[in-house]
């Protein structure tokens, strides 16, 4: 079988194979069906494929040259379940996000500039736009460099990543708390669907370890619930077969963070936190009357806000203000992120006559990544 270029990068605390997509077919059929076979999907080891048996590391993102002359590329993120066989683009990542500058340079998409290039970025799942900026010392990219991220071991060159304002609504109930399936919420929507929850509401001290909140069959049974019935009021329809709206557990900072977070991707619990999962908590604690009242603890200036996680914590500049109508609008988003580059060359998919026999139960989940 014929192969496929493919350069594998992390991105963020992700992983995930980035694609031209001129490279892959066009028909989304066939394409999704090559990608599951690439990734080694359906298998919870993906072990006849690229696949890390988690839905962190079975991402994919997929790169084209746009049509809109002020936007340099158009990135489609694509997640790949693990053990079930589905593709879904229902939402962005953030985290791979990171790694779609150097792709489009490395691949000759956009010239890059002696110092740093900065590339304008279309996420095509939602329509939302973001520059990044990263060093290109005599015109290449340059991993390498002193950032460091948590849940990502060293450091690296830091990819700066500036998202524009929405014209989604950030409180996309209208309201900034909701009684959802008896218990009191805050939905938001900077860029991913989220439900923010405090932790003691569902008597957990949100310390917990990933490990034990995913033990804990009654929590999964009732979050489940939260999502299911918060997906109609955010505009989403019936997300039973989605992945999104994300939800993220709140309770007061450890550290010198702002607050501590539990995210669920849905099902499984985030070893850290995704890029647009945060940039969802960090706009709703800055919303008055949100449940994050009481709970976190905000800077006295400046918009920098840290946001602790089960492997360390991630730094995000959010501002809000109030819009003309009186509700809160994001005013500015950024984060910083690294990427590196792990291999370039082709990728041989499993045959489309050898696929497994297993029965596949759908799963899987990105960090960060919004569906409207």
């Amino acid at each position: 079988m014929s192969g496929v270029r493919c350069l594998l990068m992390r991105g963020g605390t992700s992983k995930g194979a980035y694609f031209l997509a001129s490279d892959l077919p066009r028909d989304p059929t066939a394409r999704d069906g090559l990608l599951l076979r690439i990734m080694g999907s359906p298998d919870p080891r993906q072990i006849d494929g690229l696949g890390g048996a988690h839905p962190l590391t079975s991402k994919v993102a997929v790169v084209s040259v746009p049509d809109d002359p002020d936007v340099d590329v158009d990135y489609l993120f694509l997640q790949v379940a693990v053990d079930g066989a589905e593709v879904s683009d229902r939402q962005n990542c953030g985290n791979l996000l990171a790694g779609v500058g150097p792709f489009a340079v490395e691949r000759g998409l956009v010239p890059a500039e002696d110092g740093h290039t900065s590339v304008r970025i279309r996420m095509v799942n939602t329509g939302d736009l973001a520059t990044a900026t990263f060093p290109t010392p005599g015109g290449c990219v340059d991993y390498t460099g002193a950032a460091r991220i948590s849940g990502v071991p060293g450091t690296a060159a830091p990819v700066v990543i500036e998202f524009a304002r929405s014209a989604a609504p950030l409180l996309p109930t209208g309201r900034a708390r909701e009684d959802i399936a008896g218990t009191t919420v805050t939905c938001v929507d900077n860029g991913m669907p989220t439900v923010l929850i405090p932790a003691r509401s569902l008597g957990l001290t949100g310390y917990e370890t990933p490990q034990e909140l995913e033990a804990d069959t009654a929590l999964r049974d009732r979050l489940e619930g939260i999502r299911l019935e918060a997906g109609p009021l955010m505009g989403l329809g019936d997300v039973r077969d989605t992945t999104v709206p994300k939800l993220s557990l709140l309770a007061p900072p450890v550290d010198d963070g702002a607050v501590t977070t539990r995210t669920f991707i849905p099902h499984r619990c985030h070893t850290s936190i995704g890029v647009l999962g945060a940039a969802g908590v960090a706009a709703g604690l800055r919303i008055a009357g949100s449940v994050a009242e009481g709970v976190a603890r905000l800077p006295a200036h400046g918009d920098r806000l840290r946001i602790e996680h089960p492997t360390g914590f991630l730094d995000i500049e959010a501002g809000v203000e109030a819009g003309t109508d009186g509700s809160p609008v994001v005013r500015r988003t950024a984060v910083v992120r690294t990427a590196r580059r792990i291999f370039d060359g082709t990728v041989y998919p499993r045959s489309d006559r050898t696929a497994p026999t297993s029965a596949p139960s759908p799963s899987g989940a990105a960090d960060d990544s919004p569906s409207r």
